[in-house]
């Protein structure tokens, strides 16, 4: 009883705000002593990452095993490609109409130029902005059909468990879990207890790592504040506005998805989404939500577990939602700050790639998600290099909102994928 008190606390979309704002609070006026506490922070984001692929690897297994005695497979696949269709389409419009109404890199303040200038060139004396801004251009590097398949294909598995490559080692338990449930269930049963161990053992560690949660958000954004200061958030401040508002929405339309598809109130569905909420802010990591995403959903809201342990490592894995509209976001600021008009088929070429970019970023996590957003801009012509530091300097914020939106936008995406549960 004392336990499930703690964790509902912990949880609580309120506990979790009021640690941040304190944490960053104490960042502000002690960053000496503040910086000292992302330790802290450190240790626990390793916690949480330890069990990520050992909890992921025995999920898909055990999963597909099941899957295969209970047959459905083509319609399940069929149904998966669509719902990775629409939502890759649905994040990437709802970014697009954001930025174009909002356009947050149109008509800055002089000031706000010259910050930028400061940020990207150091350079105090310079007036002129924009130059400073261009910089020296790297060249971006194309990835063609060829890496994306080679980056999906493991030569050794141990060494991508070593590595913490997840996309791998989901592509090796796909492929082995394909095998396992075509072998006999008499000679299989062994292996099926065995990976049903390791996943309840990896989601009873993921829950009592919930318990310290306020704490750890203090520490976490303390020394993050500590370390960076408001400076460049108010620098990037109306970049930061647009995409919190387009992550609001998603967040909205995505839990209302949740709803409709459950067979609760809304009010339960909100419950239920507030252990993932929760995480993904804490950790900014989508596979350490993955038992959490599963508990919601089978537990509390009733969808079948057979496919919701399959469907949550396989959507976390590859429909990268978050980092879809963040591409979609960052390009369209870069073309507004350079004053860049862009016409139907060039706003076209940016949802295009910015999807592609997205898929592209399967098993990377922190400043290589971001560094992506030169796929985007080469289309364009834009200059993403000399502009990396901008976005680099607000990307701890923007990280936690890309997180957001790619834990609940996929767990509205399993809600979808799965058959409705039955109302009791």
């Amino acid at each position: 009883m004392i336990s499930s008190k703690i964790y509902a606390f912990a949880v609580n979309p309120w506990a979790v705000i009021g640690s941040l704002a304190l944490g960053g609070a104490f960042g502000l006026l002690a960053p000496a002593e503040a910086l000292k506490l992302g330790m802290v922070g450190d240790v626990y984001v390793n916690l949480l990452k330890m069990t990520t692929l050992p909890f992921m690897v025995s999920a898909v297994i055990f999963s597909l095993q099941r899957l295969f005695r209970d047959g459905g497979t083509s319609r399940l696949l069929l149904r998966v490609v669509t719902v990775f269709l629409c939502a890759s389409a649905t994040v990437a419009l709802v970014g697009v109409l954001v930025l174009l109404v909002m356009r947050p890199g149109a008509n800055l303040s002089s000031a706000t130029m010259h910050t930028f200038g400061l940020m990207v060139g150091n350079d105090s004396s310079s007036s002129e902005t924009a130059m400073n801004l261009y910089g020296t251009d790297v060249a971006v590097k194309g990835l063609s059909l060829y890496d994306v398949v080679a980056s999906l294909v493991p030569s050794n598995i141990f060494a991508a468990l070593a590595s913490g490559d997840a996309l791998k080692t989901l592509v090796f338990a796909l492929l082995f879990g394909l095998a396992v449930g075509r072998v006999p269930e008499r000679i299989s049963v062994g292996l099926s207890q065995a990976l049903e161990t390791i996943y309840q053992a990896c989601q009873k560690l993921m829950h009592w790592l919930s318990y310290p949660l306020p704490l750890i958000l203090f520490c976490m954004s303390a020394a993050q504040l500590g370390k960076s200061g408001v400076g460049p958030l108010h620098a990037m401040l109306q970049f930061v506005i647009a995409f919190f508002i387009v992550s609001v929405v998603l967040l909205v339309l995505a839990a209302v998805v949740i709803w409709k598809r459950s067979s609760h109130s809304l009010g339960t569905t909100l419950e239920a989404l507030r252990p993932p909420f929760a995480l993904a802010l804490a950790t900014r990591n989508s596979a350490a939500c993955m038992p959490s995403m599963i508990e919601s959903l089978v537990d509390q809201l009733g969808f079948a577990r057979s496919r919701v342990e399959l469907m949550v490592p396989l959507t976390v894995s590859l429909l990268r939602v978050g980092p879809m509209v963040y591409y979609v976001c960052a390009t369209l600021f870069i073309a507004q700050l350079y004053g860049r008009s862009l016409g139907i088929v060039e706003v076209c070429t940016v949802v295009l790639a910015s999807v592609l970019a997205g898929f592209a970023s399967a098993g990377m996590t922190g400043l290589v998600t971001v560094s992506l957003i030169g796929m985007t801009c080469v289309y364009l012509s834009l200059p993403f290099e000399a502009a990396f530091i901008l976005f680099l300097a607000v990307d701890p914020l923007c990280d936690m909102l890309r997180t957001l939106i790619l834990v609940i936008g996929n767990t509205a995406a399993v809600s979808v994928i799965c058959p409705r549960p039955l109302k009791i």
